[in-house]
């Protein structure tokens, strides 16, 4: 992308019938790291790959919690992410303060929706830089929202964003009837199989890189890190190993 003169704000439309300030808005969302979002009939499970800036800080958090049933992962620029989280936070209590109930996912994500719209159609503000996953459950079931900087916002099965996300999507697609039959477990080695296919061919999955959330059917928001994190990459080791195992068995026979 290059300069020019249709890019000085987000409210000028260029002769192609774009706006580059959203463009660039979104660019900046592929430069963050990679988190998955996915479900199946009774939960929704959020997999998020965190970053640190250098080795001696710490990783940056990834993962939001919104409420009791709905949590939002990030990728682009953590700063807005904390305040669009904000918004969230309070657009959820002021449900229960004055319905005495969770709000609903389709809700909060439509109202997320607009402010980011609003970003849009004035000269003197800009688009958020961020793009986000939302896992919630309500009385509907789960559900996955990718929003985007755009204010655009779908209801997904599976989803990927961020950094070299294309090759989790993949996986995602390629295992969307596994993934929509899985239980909670299988639910949460899908999303990890997944993540670990956009790291780079030199980096290994390991506990302090990764965040898991999950959400579902008489289960409240759990937010999971570091030695909460290793049982999962633990079992997906082992069926590796057997899978390992069977094949030499198999290679001996022959």
């Amino acid at each position: 992308m290059f300069r020019n003169q249709y890019d000085n704000d987000v409210v000028t439309w260029s002769p192609q019938g774009r706006i580059f300030q959203i463009e660039y808005a979104m660019e900046a969302v592929k430069q963050g790291s990679a988190t998955v979002g996915l479900k199946n009939k009774t939960h929704a499970v959020i997999v998020a790959l965190k970053r640190a800036p250098s080795q001696l800080s710490s990783h940056q958090k990834k993962v939001f919690e919104l409420d009791d049933h709905v949590c939002m992962s990030i990728s682009g620029l953590a700063s807005d992410a904390r305040s669009l989280g904000r918004f969230m936070r309070s657009e959820c209590m002021n449900s229960k303060w004055a319905f005495d109930e969770p709000l609903p996912v389709s809700r909060l994500v439509g109202a997320i929706g607009d402010k980011l719209q609003r970003c849009t159609q004035f000269w003197s503000r800009r688009p958020f830089g961020v793009g986000m996953l939302i896992a919630g459950y309500d009385v509907s079931g789960p559900h996955i929202y990718q929003v985007e900087p755009s204010a655009n916002y779908y209801d997904c099965k599976s989803m990927a964003i961020g950094a070299r996300s294309q090759s989790a999507r993949t996986y995602l697609e390629r295992n969307m009837d596994a993934i929509a039959t899985s239980s909670r477990e299988e639910l949460v080695k899908h999303g990890l199989l997944a993540i670990r296919e956009s790291l780079p061919g030199d980096k290994e999955l390991t506990a302090a890189k990764i965040t898991i959330a999950i959400v579902g059917e008489d289960e409240k928001l759990s937010v999971l890190d570091d030695d909460a994190v290793a049982p999962f990459l633990s079992l997906i080791e082992q069926e590796e190993a057997a899978v390992d195992d069977g094949a030499d068995a198999e290679a001996d026979a022959e």
